[in-house]
């Protein structure tokens, strides 16, 4: 079994690396898969998970959510079933052996569809589970893993095989470990599904303030109930939720805007810019202007090296 592993990891390298013309986040010809490379460690990343499936195929990663912190490697494969806000790095690289990533996203439909032709199924009186996991890679999903991709050599075969492959895929990943934590997110009654409700609102709002009794009547729950389920679900706060949103849409607008820091600090909701700067600062390690001028100068060298 395991040699038929890494057989099947040495040919989804050898496809990604055909797939994809250098470093960086790739998009290919089905429209959910994505490819990654990168010749070299990272620094942190900074961005929102949506929900989706993740393979390292070569080199190692590291994702935080919250005080969490989720390794994986060739061995793993990592799911997000929500959207989360997360900071991520590729911890293994080398020019010689690039990191190599797979990822695959999902929507809750999906799984739903994957239930009801199926006989996995969770009870909607289950605890609320952490969004995020890790499991062990089984034989069965590389293969399925492999199929899909190799659906990019014979591009014919995406509309009609892709949605069967991904089928699939989730399918395996529900029958694993942490099939449960996936399984919540689509099935209508579970805390899960109802704190799925509550992520959406702030992400659409994220910019304006709000009440927790107002999450609560989302979530047709009490107060404490949400914000115990909500941390069980994301690993922080409604609170703390919204502050990285903010925080991550500030540096987007910091660096491809040309803005003072006051501005972008009213634009993503906050009322005192001497607030945002520290916790800007807290999160990102330095003031504003002075880390987009870091950002940059990291930019530049990348271009010309």
């Amino acid at each position: 079994m395991i040699e038929r592993i890494n057989k099947h990891q040495d040919e989804l390298a050898k496809l990604i690396e055909r797939h994809v013309p250098g470093d960086g986040v790739h998009t290919t010809a089905i429209p959910s898969l994505f490819f990654m490379r990168h010749s070299k460690v990272t620094g942190p990343s900074y961005g929102v998970y949506k929900p989706c499936f993740c393979i390292v195929v070569q080199g190692a990663k590291e994702v935080c959510l919250a005080q969490e912190r989720f390794k994986y490697s060739p061995a793993d494969y990592l799911v997000a079933s929500v959207d989360l806000p997360v900071i991520a790095q590729v911890t293994e690289a080398s020019s010689d052996v690039p990191y190599l990533g797979f990822k695959l996203k999902f929507t809750p439909s999906q799984i739903l569809e994957v239930l009801t032709d199926s006989q996995v199924r969770a009870l909607p009186k289950e605890s609320a589970k952490r969004a995020m996991f890790v499991s062990h890679m089984e034989s069965s999903l590389l293969d399925a893993v492999i199929r899909f991709a190799r659906l990019l050599d014979n591009p014919e075969d995406i509309p009609v095989l892709a949605p069967l492959f991904t089928k699939e895929i989730l399918y395996k990943v529900l029958q694993g470990q942490h099939g449960v934590a996936l399984e919540q997110i689509a099935i209508e009654g579970s805390s899960t599904y109802r704190i799925r409700d509550v992520i959406e609102h702030i992400m659409n709002n994220f910019d304006r303030s709000f009440r927790l009794e107002e999450l609560a009547e989302i979530a047709r729950m009490s107060v404490s109930s949400l914000h115990r389920h909500f941390k069980e679900v994301t690993g922080m706060s409604p609170i703390q939720f919204q502050k990285q949103l903010r925080l991550q849409q500030a540096r987007r607008l910091l660096l491809s805007e040309s803005t003072d820091a006051a501005d972008v600090a009213f634009r993503v909701g906050y009322e005192s810019p001497s607030q945002f700067s520290r916790e800007y600062s807290r999160m990102f390690g330095l003031p504003p202007i002075e880390d987009v001028r870091r950002l940059r100068a990291q930019n530049d060298q990348t271009i010309n090296a």
